[in-house]
């Protein structure tokens, strides 16, 4: 049938087929998996564009741009929701999830770039008649009209409560965060109007691709002749690409030389590795091992010392990770699948041992957005047994004299100085070491002997790090 074509039921009227959008499309398969598999974005997209390349459907500013759409639609989430619920005649609850995707993919066009208004409009309308069909393309259409009647600015003077009625609900819906996040965070950073709204913008910053070139096996010399890519700000192993771009094509990446690792991510792996322990220093532990990034930087570590690092990740698919990002290693390491809340070594058994342990994840929001939407406050109370009992594990399995590193990728309290507090009521015979000379050059670390990194202020995940002593 041509685009001339006429449809039977409708005499008289021309039919025109959709026109398909490969980059729209894509962007709305990417975040249907989101919604619909409890996927993360940064899982599924690479595949997705990998496939249109291979098809010939991309060129690099193609996915660039299925890249921005599926980010910055995650991302602004929040916010789009608010401006289209107030453009519809029903709750959102109403509208169907795929219908909802595509009038959210619109938003971020028409608010979040610099699309024109019309392009962004009828590229929406065009990826609905295709994946929606006709009538509710209709719907979209007539919703993302209304939408278009304001920019960004104007829409967060309508539909965000003034700040000095209700801060965090203001905080909540201008930077598009869940309430209880925004709360979290304030409390963690100590209060302040200026640092949680530097913490929630860059919540919403496309992060750089940060690369570690693994001791004994590549070099940062190397990564550096790539594209756009700069020395790292505080880890000595560590290369920014500061235009993104496709790490798993570089050459050291591939053979396991490198890896994809945010700076924060490093200094915790590095401050473990430096600080000061007592008598022999041979075995190493990293018992929360999976996916392996932490893991492949100590080991690489451990070798350059003659040192061995035990690797354990409960599950085993996770520790088939671990096992990939350790293999060619200069040095001896193992991996095995194992529970670290029951450990199979003996206790006293390492002087060194890290433990990042599973938590919210409100540290990486940068990278993964939509975990600021699947999260709820309930989450802490499951996560709550666990971290303490791996804290735990950590204490017994470190020998007297030897360091034990609990780490997460959260800020939030209850993960961090509270679950250190707790645990260490337990064991006396401990004493926190001050982390912050093992981050040389890092600046403000606040007060010790703990360290909270923050991606406002260090351009890293948020990541948090206590260092334990056994005494006794």
């Amino acid at each position: 049938m041509s685009d001339t074509s006429r449809r039977p039921s409708k005499p008289g009227k021309p039919y025109r087929r959709p026109q398909k959008d490969p980059v729209r499309i894509l962007a709305f398969e990417a975040l249907r998996a989101v919604d619909e598999r409890d996927a993360y974005a940064n899982l599924v997209l690479p595949p997705l564009l990998r496939k249109a390349r291979e098809k010939g459907d991309f060129d690099g500013r193609d996915a660039a741009l299925a890249t921005e759409l599926v980010y910055g639609t995650l991302r602004r989430q929040g916010t789009y929701d608010a401006v289209i619920a107030a453009c519809v005649d029903r709750p959102l609850r109403e509208v169907d999830p795929p219908v909802l995707d595509v009038l959210s993919l619109g938003a971020h066009q028409l608010l979040g770039t610099r699309i024109p208004t019309h392009a962004a409009v009828s590229a929406s309308v065009e990826l609905a008649r295709v994946v929606l069909g006709d009538g509710r393309a209709k719907f979209v259409n007539a919703v993302l009209r209304k939408v278009a009647q304001h920019d960004l600015d104007a829409w967060l003077e309508q539909i965000a409560p003034p700040y000095d009625e209700d801060p965090e609900d203001h905080l909540a819906v201008v930077h598009s965060h869940p309430r209880w996040v925004v709360s979290a965070l304030w409390d963690s950073l100590g209060g302040g109007r200026a640092g949680i709204e530097d913490l929630l913008e860059a919540d919403n910053e496309r992060p750089e691709v940060t690369l570690v070139a693994r001791p004994g096996r590549g070099t940062t010399d190397e990564l550096l002749r790539e594209e756009a890519a700069v020395p790292g700000r505080w880890s000595p192993y560590a290369v920014r690409l500061t235009e993104g771009g496709e790490p798993g094509a570089i050459e050291a990446v591939k053979d396991g030389r490198a890896g994809v690792q945010d700076e924060g991510s490093q200094l915790v792996a590095l401050a473990l590795a430096n600080a000061p322990v007592e008598g022999t220093d041979e075995k190493w532990l990293d018992g929360c091992a999976g996916p392996g990034g932490k893991a492949a930087l100590l080991a690489a570590l451990a070798a350059e010392r003659g040192a061995m690092l035990l690797a354990s990740e409960k599950q085993p698919h996770r520790a088939g990770l671990v096992a990939k990002a350790l293999a060619g290693n200069p040095g001896p390491y193992q991996v095995i699948a194992g529970d670290g809340t029951r450990p199979p070594w003996r206790p006293g058994s390492f002087d060194r041992v890290l433990m990042d342990v599973p938590c919210t994840g409100l540290g990486a929001l940068r990278r993964r957005p939509e975990a600021r939407w699947r999260r709820r406050p309930e989450d802490l109370d499951g996560f709550a047994p666990l971290q303490r009992g791996l804290l735990r594990t950590a204490l017994e399995s470190v020998r007297v004299g030897g360091v034990v590193g609990y780490a997460t990728c959260s800020p939030h309290l209850a993960e961090t100085r509270a679950v250190v507090a707790d645990v260490l009521k337990q064991f006396p015979e401990t004493e926190l070491i001050d982390a912050r000379p093992l981050l040389p050059g890092v600046p403000a670390l606040g007060d010790g002997p703990d360290v909270q990194l923050w991606p406002h202020v260090h351009g890293t995940d948020a990541m948090y790090l206590a260092l334990i002593r056994r005494t006794g």
